[in-house]
């Protein structure tokens, strides 16, 4: 159970058919995972780079590639516009080393300042370049950027748009727009991320300076995605650490062709062929690269690049990841380490005081939940939300002063099951002028207003989310993929299960759900609420070793107790062994 929430629930996974076609040598607990999340054969679980889809499907993806083509044969000057998060970054560091691969002799790019220039592609941020470039590129951002495009191109600019966001109902003027969740688009995946938008636009612009030899698809595909010794075309595969990362932080569905990227990035860093940025990072937080997880990625290194956006400057994260040299990687992701352990600070202390708001209020008095401190920081928000969403399983929206001005920045997380990107269009239409802009997706979204629309704003939100969530959407579950057997509890098959994913978004790690009794329970961590555990099988009295984060208190001793949990290796000063990983505890 969630302090302050609605009870959590254990759900089992609705059993698929095990498809036929499996090696012996995977596991049949790993082949009911793999049926469970719709992985319908074998091969679907390789996630291979030559399975990806090809780029050709994209809307306005051959306008984008004629425009970068002309201005790399004319030499022109062009500046990659990221945005302040992991996504972005990553984005941006893809761009710049991507086209100074195929040929750019004049790129450089620029990352706004969340107080000063706002989101996106500003009028503010065009203004602030030193010289007008011939071609401005967005990464991660741009489809709501109307006036911050119209800027760009009165001052003789062309723009070329890639973006993941979902549209408004106007799109911006600019000469070439990529962007995957656009009405009609033709692109058969829709998850794809602003750095994954990126790379497509990428491979689409090799092939038209190098083209294939054979029309074939799959010499197309392996000229395109892969990398031979009679390959002599850029090996754009050595950005895929990149775009792993930043697909993995933004926390888009990792669909199959999504895990194919991923996968591929996480192969060159367990090769030890990463950036030196993102190996620096590892580094800085002490996580190894050999058996390097999407997990890592998502919990220990993206917050490290998030940081600086969120307190300072992404541009330190951005230079960080076009670093080539080791020791001043090293130097940066130090500044880098040291900003996310002021953000932690910051971020504990505002949750503590999100939740004291909440004190004393039922569940009931505010389905959708809006919060408001003039003492937060903006670069934050997001991450209060997102602890109190997990905590009270309900819609919020955080917000904090922009800077200066009477203007406030919130920044919205979600539940499954209900839109928040379409929440926010509805305020919209039935209060016009009550938010200044807003933009996201159906489960985070960002949005401006006036600090003097606030209460209103609150009303609108919990009036249109009572409107629009389904019951079952206020209930927080834990989906199970069903019991492990006695012979199950093996650390083979818990490094099966590591190595199996990319598990992230959409496609979850591994969760079994077993009656255990608990023989001992201890306090770990400085703050208490953590517990270590031994876990007793009832059936063959085995004993496990498991640990459980944020429990908040004792389990009960010798009762049957239903605990959901991941099978883990523990790797503890380089010695493995089993432990199980406890995610809920209820009784039997």
């Amino acid at each position: 159970m969630t302090a302050g929430g609605p009870p959590l629930r254990i759900v089992r996974r609705n059993a698929q058919l095990v498809p036929h076609g499996w090696s012996a040598s995977v596991h049949p607990v790993l082949q009911r995972v793999y049926a469970g999340r719709g992985v319908a054969c074998p091969e679907e679980a390789g996630h291979r780079l030559a399975a990806l889809m090809l780029p050709n499907g994209l809307g306005g993806i051959d306008e984008a590639v004629a425009l970068l083509a002309d201005a790399i044969a004319r030499q022109q000057r062009i500046i990659i516009a990221g945005d302040y998060d992991c996504d972005g970054a990553t984005g941006c560091a893809v761009a710049v080393r991507g086209l100074r691969m195929l040929g750019a002799s004049h790129v450089g790019y620029v990352v706004p300042d969340r107080a000063v220039h706002g989101y996106g592609l500003t009028p503010a941020l065009v203004d602030s370049l030193a010289q007008t470039p011939d071609l401005i590129v967005t990464v991660d951002n741009g489809i709501a950027s109307l006036a911050g495009v119209a800027t760009a191109k009165s001052r003789g600019s062309k723009v070329i748009v890639t973006d993941h966001h979902l549209p408004g109902t106007t799109l911006p003027n600019a000469d070439a727009i990529v962007n995957p969740n656009l009405p009609g688009d033709g692109f058969a995946s829709k998850a794809l991320c602003g750095v994954g938008v990126m790379f497509y636009l990428l491979l689409a612009l090799r092939a038209r300076l190098y083209p294939c030899d054979r029309p074939d698809r799959e010499d197309q595909t392996s000229a395109i995605y892969g990398h031979t010794s009679r390959d002599s075309r850029p090996d754009l595969a050595s950005l895929l650490d990149l775009v792993a990362l930043g697909s993995v932080a933004d926390l888009v569905p990792l669909d199959a062709n999504n895990r194919a990227l991923v996968e591929g990035g996480l192969r060159r860093i367990r090769a030890g062929r990463a950036c030196a940025g993102i190996a620096a990072l590892f580094e800085v937080a002490a996580r190894g690269t050999r058996d390097a997880t999407a997990a890592d990625l998502g919990y220990s290194i993206a917050p490290r690049l998030n940081a600086a956006g969120r307190l300072e400057d992404m541009t330190l994260g951005v230079e960080c990841l076009l670093c080539d040299d080791p020791a001043r990687a090293r130097e940066l992701a130090g500044m880098l380490h040291d900003i996310n352990a002021q953000r932690r600070d910051l971020q504990t202390s505002m949750v503590e005081d999100a939740m004291a708001k909440l004190d004393g209020l039922a569940l009931n008095d505010a389905i959708g939940v809006a919060l408001f401190d003039p003492a937060w920081h903006h670069g934050v928000v997001g991450l209060v939300a997102a602890k109190v969403k997990e905590r009270r399983h309900r819609p919020v929206v955080a917000f904090a002063p922009a800077g200066e001005g009477d203007e406030l920045r919130g920044s919205a997380r979600s539940v499954p099951g209900f839109h928040v990107r379409d929440a926010l269009a509805e305020i919209d239409t039935r209060w016009p002028g009550l938010i200044v802009r807003f933009g996201g997706h159906a489960m985070a979204a960002g949005l401006t207003l006036k600090l003097s629309n606030y209460a209103r704003f609150a009303a609108a939100f919990d009036e249109v989310v009572r409107e629009r969530i389904a019951p079952e959407s206020l209930q927080p579950v834990l989906t199970s993929d069903g019991e492990l057997a006695p012979e199950d509890f093996d650390i083979d098959l818990a490094r099966q299960l590591r190595m199996a994913g990319p598990w992230g978004q959409g496609f979850p790690a591994p969760l079994f759900d077993n009656v255990f009794e608990c023989v001992e329970c201890k306090a770990m961590g400085a703050d208490g609420v953590h517990r270590r555990l031994r876990l007793r099988d009832p059936h063959n009295g085995c004993v496990h070793d498991a640990v459980w984060f944020g429990a908040g208190g004792d389990a009960p001793g010798n009762v049957p107790l239903r605990v959901a949990f991941e099978l883990m290796v523990n790797d503890w000063q380089g010695r493995e062994s089993l432990r199980l990983l406890v995610r809920h505890v209820e009784a039997e």
